[in-house]
């Protein structure tokens, strides 16, 4: 799943005057992978913009309203709030506390990034709207041990059709036996020279099922067809593959 961006309104004042804006500081990578024997993991940060920014960066476990001091993510992160001049970069560690997690699957965190721009020239004594730039990307806690390797569990997926939980239409259910998070950009079937592809992203947890709809699909697919999905690896590269149907 690629990385989500939000703009939150940070300071607003009677909008007479709206500047241009875009984010300037983008993190390298679209996930992290946390090793669970790892001392720290590096995560690189670069302003590709033309004036500094402040940048604050946390962890959360799911839920995107969660503001930094509400964090409670078994990691530190350092430095949690800098400044980034353009044309610069910035390392930031992080680092598992120890706080006990399942040793028999990975854990998901999210790494947020909030940019904040400078106010703009010739701003002073004026009324604007100035925003802010959230990024959101996977960390994935590994713990050791785990049996298989992570690039092997997509071809471990079990697939079925199934109706919607609302009854109004069919889907793929995909089935994770493994102990690792697989994550697609697309999943789909062909019937009859027809295409019907779920194409927003998604990921099946360890040892848990997850619903893809497919709009359009009104009947069972005949034995034997192939589920087509495009799987997320390690370092966000797209895989593209298939599997058979299961009844």
């Amino acid at each position: 799943m690629k990385p989500t961006l939000q703009w939150t309104a940070v300071l607003a004042f009677s909008l007479f005057a709206i500047y241009p804006a875009r984010a300037n500081v983008v993190i390298h990578g679209t996930r992290v992978v946390y090793p669970g024997k790892a001392r720290e993991v590096i995560i690189q940060l670069s302003n590709h913009g033309t004036s500094p920014s402040l940048v604050q960066a946390w962890l959360d476990n799911g839920d995107a309203k969660m503001t930094p001091d509400e964090s409670n993510a078994p990691f530190a992160l350092t430095p949690p709030v800098f400044r980034l001049n353009p044309n610069k970069g910035q390392a930031l560690r992080l680092m598992y506390t120890g706080r006990p997690l399942p040793k028999d699957r990975e854990s998901l965190f999210w790494l947020n990034m909030l940019e904040v721009p400078p106010m703009p020239a010739g701003s002073t004594g004026k009324n604007y709207l100035q925003l802010a730039f959230r990024s959101r990307i996977k960390v994935f806690f590994r713990p050791p041990g785990l049996p298989g390797q992570a690039n092997e569990a997509p071809a471990k997926l079990h697939w079925h059709v199934v109706p919607s939980s609302d009854g109004k239409g069919l889907g793929l259910e995909c089935d994770n036996p493994t102990p690792y998070y697989v994550s697609f950009s697309r999943v789909g079937v062909t019937v009859d020279g027809r295409p019907y592809a779920f194409d927003k992203g998604g990921m099946v947890a360890p040892a848990a099922k997850a619903f893809f709809p497919l709009a359009g699909l009104s009947s069972l697919p005949p034995a034997g067809t192939e589920v087509d999905f495009t799987s997320i690896n390690d370092y966000g590269g797209d895989k593209p593959r298939k599997s058979t149907l299961e009844r």
